[in-house]
């Protein structure tokens, strides 16, 4: 009966309320990260202790990269094995149970190239219906690992899939309408979804390089064959298609990316895939590209089996602060008048959850387009407004001044109130400037690419957000050499970008004390959740402790931590995140936020967690090795009650 559980949970079929399994990124098909297992309980779950831990042994000098890996994967479990890929694109299967390792597949990716995010989010799983069971390659992991390849394995081994591609590898970076201008302009981070026997796939892009470092096509190929499908270009192409007009000048044949780097869910039985894109590339300048570039910084559903928009909608038009939607979308049923309507939720880095009917993309809760700032820049023509989540309020402030600012002592607020008072500011979507803009939230957000989770019981969206401002400022590209830039930014700690074909170089960092905390009121990270009966929140929490400056011992919990990575919520009533720079894994109260659990990491949990259960034991795993600030680690930590 298990195997027949697999097949139906793999080609993201509604799931039994009994399955024990956790068979996609975010668990269904739709992305909800939520479990009904309920074994650990708010009772019990202070009781959890390690079970086991397994190490991917890519510390070693033997797997030594060009420049630091981060560990950010949600492993897959389906029938006792579990499958997760490392930031070197290597997928391992363990027993779920007890972590002893069963095969190991190594893809031999070039590591003396420069990653700008060196990681891999996930793997994808299917099972072939036609095919009989226990043939070879009947149920598959998919990799696509970050030098541009997908790549199929036979779950029992390890081994690649020879019908699949060429030889169980399809090469991603052929056939695009703009190929990389270099072998790092275009990776793959996340994990490809399948859907109705077809497998797709999106693209991790350097864009803030240049105008067009590649395009962003998003490709189906078939699950079996790895023949391509269809092809979906998120600058569109066709000068028929209403959204052409969007880029202004025929742009939208120049530009690139508007990819999508972040994770895709499905809804098989409406033959749906939505697609999270993020900003055409340059992405702190568009006097290229001028217009409201329509598709880019949007939610868009495409027909599956052909790839045809059948809906979009646009979270940020005329993108000049890096809002790409990071977030996964969620798929859920909420509650309308006492009626079930299916639903797509979006978290943005702006700070607003966005809820969309998921037949036509129409807002569930109130949306207003409103004025904002106009930019200064010449050649540049920041869009007139931008939408607003009237029915939800921001999940993240839009507005801090001088008189906001924040420092631990008289003297760092002093010096933060300065630093703010020299910025241009007029609140969120205050575009670039010559004199350096304050963007909050930053480019982390907000909301970032841990997403959201939902109970679908409470009606309950859980979400981490971001509190940490960021400057912006736009210098001319005649005055400053790429080698003078590359001094600049050692010797100050800000990110130095030449945005090549245009008139400038971008300047970023964020805004900070002398001691390096934000300028910005804390919790600089917290986790909110929100009722989508009503709109309201339910409740806003902390995340996280920072690390303790200069002349503190420790660092208050009321000021958070900034944070990447993602929470699950289970019908125990919990919510389990890790994502901070403390190096902890906790547990809340779903229906209150009051913290019940936490437990040390060897590294933090930059990653989002994910529960099974096997053995009739339910376990909570979590990937520890988040780097930089994070700590370099090379764990998975898997947490039980005792037994």
């Amino acid at each position: 009966m298990r195997w027949f559980l697999a097949i139906v949970v793999t080609l993201g079929v509604a799931q039994s309320p009994a399955d024990p399994d956790w068979p996609a990124y975010g668990r269904d098909s739709g992305g909800t990260r939520f479990s009904p297992l309920a074994e650990i309980s708010r009772a019990n779950v202070a009781r959890l202790h390690v079970a086991w831990t397994y190490h991917t042994g890519e510390l070693a000098e033997r797997f030594a990269t060009k420049n630091q890996t981060s560990l950010e994967v949600t492993p897959l479990v389906i029938a006792g094995v579990m499958y997760f890929s490392t930031p070197l694109g290597r997928v391992i299967a363990l027993n779920a149970a007890t972590g002893a390792e069963r095969w190991v597949f190594d893809p031999q990716i070039d590591r003396n190239v420069t990653y700008g995010d060196f990681t891999n989010r996930g793997v994808a799983a299917w099972v072939n219906p036609a095919a009989a069971p226990g043939s070879p390659c009947r149920q598959r992991i998919f990799v696509a690992p970050i030098d541009g390849r997908l790549i199929a394995l036979d779950a029992a081994n390890g081994h690649p899939c020879g019908d699949f591609g060429d030889g169980g590898t399809v090469r991603l970076k052929t056939r695009l309408r703009v190929p990389p201008f270099e072998e790092a302009a275009y990776e793959i981070t996340s994990p490809p979804v399948v859907v109705n026997g077809l497998v797709i796939v999106g693209s991790a892009i350097a864009d803030n390089s240049r105008l067009a470092p590649a395009s962003g096509e998003v490709r189906a190929f078939d699950a079996q064959t790895g023949a391509q499908r269809w092809s979906w270009d998120p600058i569109p192409q066709d000068s028929a298609d209403p959204a052409f007009a969007t880029w202004r000048d025929g742009s939208a044949r120049t530009s690139g990316s508007a990819n999508v780097w972040s994770v895709m869910v499905v809804d098989p039985a409406r033959d749906l895939v939505f697609a999270p894109t993020s900003s055409p590339a340059p992405d702190y300048y568009g006097g290229k590209r001028l217009g409201a570039n329509r598709y880019g910084n949007s939610v868009v559903a495409l027909r599956a089996s052909t790839g045809r928009v059948v809906w979009d909608f646009q979270t940020v038009h005329h993108d000049l602060w890096d809002y790409d939607n990071a977030s996964p979308p969620a798929l859920v049923t909420i509650t309308r008048e006492g009626q079930p309507v299916p639903a797509v939720l979006q978290a943005t880095k702006t700070g607003m959850l966005f809820v969309l009917h998921r037949e036509t993309g129409r807002p569930l809760f109130p949306v207003e387009e409103r004025a904002v700032p106009r930019s200064s820049v010449p050649g540049e023509e920041a869009w007139p407004t931008q939408p607003f989540t009237a029915g939800i309020a921001p999940l993240s402030p839009h507005r801090v001044g001088p008189d906001d600012a924040w420092g631990a002592t008289p003297a760092e607020r002093d010096a933060c109130r300065q630093r703010l008072s020299t910025l241009r500011n007029e609140g969120i979507f205050t575009p670039p400037s010559f004199e350096g803009t304050l963007v909050l939230p930053s480019n982390i957000g907000g909301a970032h690419w841990g997403g959201l989770a939902f109970d679908s019981t409470r009606q309950i969206a859980v979400v981490p957000v971001n509190r940490m401002a960021a400057m912006v400022q736009l210098l001319s590209a005649d005055t400053l050499t790429e080698e003078e830039a590359d001094r600049e930014e050692e010797r100050t700690g800000l990110q130095y970008t030449h945005m090549e074909g245009t008139p400038f170089v971008m300047r970023r960092g964020y805004v900070t004390s002398p001691s390096g905390l934000p300028c910005t009121p804390p919790p600089w990270g917290a986790l909110v959740a929100v009722n989508l009966r009503t709109g309201a929140k339910v409740w806003e929490v902390p995340l996280g402790t920072m690390p303790a400056p200069d002349g503190h011992a420790t660092a208050p919990d009321e000021w958070g931590s900034p944070n990447l990575g993602g929470p699950i919520v289970t019908a125990g009533g919990l919510v389990f995140i890790g994502a901070t720079l403390d190096r902890k894994f906790r547990a809340f109260d779903i229906e209150t936020g009051r913290l019940l659990w936490t437990a040390d990491l060897p590294a933090g949990g930059k990653a989002t967690p994910m529960t099974y259960s096997v053995g009739g034991q339910q376990f909570v795993v979590i990937a520890a090795g988040g780097g930089g600030r994070f700590g370099q680690g090379d764990a998975i930590v898997a947490f039980a009650l005792p037994r």
